[in-house]
């Protein structure tokens, strides 16, 4: 007799990463470096917030000293927006991002990319997730119309690398 099992499903967490507008410029670069860490980039969204929608999408922000000038820095130009798929996404595009404050990551965390793309504590060059609920929310504003959810079962991924971001030349 023959018990045949159902096969294994891999669950891949999904998170929401942003170029912001300052480093829009090097999306090419900074999506090769997401794609050779082992992410697979579900979805890309170019787009231009309002204040207003800025506001929205940083409420957890709302009432800091910072928030007029962070809503003013994201409303500054366009973003790119995308969703990132891979085990542990989350956590793992985090450890990529390093520190928030770039100024803090040029010091102890040099080849993090907002070491190498971000310029002070509000132009840090890049957003990601802190965690499951905040990635389901700001996956639902971004791509409102797609209903996706940080969490897939059954979704194949690549096999995860261990990798370096190159410094710009």
């Amino acid at each position: 007799m023959e018990i045949s099992m159902p096969a294994p499903q891999i669950y891949v967490e999904k998170t929401l990463a942003i170029i912001k507008p300052d480093i829009v410029d090097k999306e090419e670069e900074i999506q090769d470096i997401i794609l050779r860490c082992g992410f697979t980039i579900v979805q890309r969204r170019k787009l231009h917030l309002s204040p207003e929608q800025c506001s929205d999408f940083y409420v957890e922000q709302y009432g800091k000293m910072f928030f007029p000038n962070l809503t003013a820095y994201m409303s500054s130009g366009p973003l790119v927006a995308m969703i990132l798929a891979r085990h542990k996404a989350i956590s793992y595009w985090l450890e990529l991002l390093g520190p928030n404050n770039s100024l803090v990551a040029k010091e102890t965390h040099p080849e993090s990319l907002r070491a190498i793309y971000g310029t002070d504590d509000l132009r840090n060059a890049l957003h990601g997730s802190n965690d499951f609920a905040a990635a389901e929310r700001e996956i639902r504003f971004m791509f409102p119309e797609d209903g996706v959810s940080p969490c897939c079962p059954g979704y194949s991924q690549m096999p995860v690398l261990k990798c370096k971001p190159p410094h710009p030349a």
